[in-house]
């Protein structure tokens, strides 16, 4: 039986508003072709053109990061690289969720549930610990810390504010995703995954505010899941070693999804009562190149565009779980008609894919 889009109005979860936040340091592409020259200097001359047109053809104009590029290739223990994290994260993750207070008009003390997820780095007490203090919440404000679900848990995290949200009608959720796949970077490993790696991804943070208050307005969540791929754990995720956070990522996650996808999209949107015709807009993580020209095969013939998913990631890259809370909020800014739907979606280790269902 699928999820009526008629429900009654205090049974709705809504998108209140997203707001995203970008760390200090940022160069384009072209000003970044230097450092990685300098850092290739002991490699043969077909490894760095191989490497050159890797990043050259990643179809990311600029990126931003906690660290500056100058700092970026200097040889640091797990230790100093987490410490860079939780350093450069913490100011990202409040920023965010205080802008994000500010466009919903709302105070901290307005949440009852906080969610933070990442995955780039290691914090105990995590990140939203933290921002009970800094930013001034209740004391009652119940807390999810969620990591380890990649590029996927900025949707997670969504989800598991909506069920929060379902269950508890009348109160308010924030979500922060906060990430710097730049203090992973491994200084010593020419391997291609690590260059694939440096090449798409990027630092971010964005917070988005949600509620099943009457009185809150937004895109309402009609309906959420996942979809798990089984015996697929190899094909991403991180190797923890000494130096740190290894990317591990199978070049066979675009033919993967591309497999999966009938599966991953129509037994979903039929759950919800709909179909790929009638949904208006595509929220979609930007995986890399590979996995936005895979998506872009798929919709293209049935006339769908991921122009925004596009976008977001020409101008920042791939910031991890942040990324499609970018995206949504391109599509918050934008002045949608009343009935039209959005499906979001993203991929992360286990390998999985995440998905929610909005309609304005």
């Amino acid at each position: 039986m699928g999820i009526s889009l008629s429900m009654d109005n205090q049974f709705m979860v809504k998108i209140k508003t997203v707001a995203t936040e970008l760390p200090p340091y940022t160069r384009t592409t072209k000003e970044i072709i230097p450092y990685v020259k300098a850092w290739m200097s002991g490699q043969e001359e077909r490894f760095q053109r191989k490497v050159l047109k890797i990043i050259g053809n990643a179809q990311i104009d600029r990126r931003y990061s906690i660290i500056d590029a100058d700092d970026m290739f200097v040889r640091r223990t797990f230790e100093e690289k987490n410490e860079l994290y939780v350093r450069g994260t913490l100011p990202l993750a409040e920023n965010a969720l205080r802008k994000a207070l500010k466009k919903a008009d709302w105070s901290a003390k307005d949440l009852d549930y906080i969610i933070t997820v990442s995955c780039t780095g290691f914090m105990i007490p995590s990140v939203d610990a933290y921002l009970i203090n800094s930013v001034g919440m209740r004391q009652d404000i119940v807390r999810l810390p969620v990591t380890k679900m990649g590029c996927a848990a900025g949707v997670s995290g969504l989800i598991y504010a909506k069920n929060f949200l379902k269950a508890n009608p009348g109160k308010r959720a924030a979500v922060i995703a906060v990430e710097s796949p730049m203090s992973t970077f491994q200084q010593e490993d020419f391997s291609m995954v690590n260059i694939v790696s440096a090449a798409i991804f990027g630092d971010g943070a964005a917070c988005v505010l949600l509620s099943s208050n009457e009185k809150d307005e937004g895109p309402r969540i009609v309906n959420e899941d996942m979809y798990h791929f089984f015996d697929a754990t190899h094909m991403m995720g991180f190797a923890l070693k000494n130096s740190g956070l290894h990317m591990v990522l199978d070049p066979s996650v675009p033919e993967t999804i591309a497999e999966h996808f009938p599966r991953i999209i129509h037994p979903f949107l039929e759950k919800s009562n709909t179909s790929i015709e009638e949904v208006d807009h595509l929220v979609f993580h930007p995986g890399g190149k590979k996995i936005v020209q895979t998506i872009e095969e798929l919709f293209g013939v049935l006339g769908k565009n991921i122009d925004d998913t596009k976008e977001v990631l020409r101008s920042y890259g791939n910031m991890s779980s942040a990324t499609v809370l970018y995206v949504l909020e391109r599509f918050l800014n934008k002045d949608i008609p009343s009935g039209e739907k959005g499906l979001m979606l993203s991929f992360g280790p286990g390998f999985s894919a995440q998905k929610i269902l909005l309609e304005w």
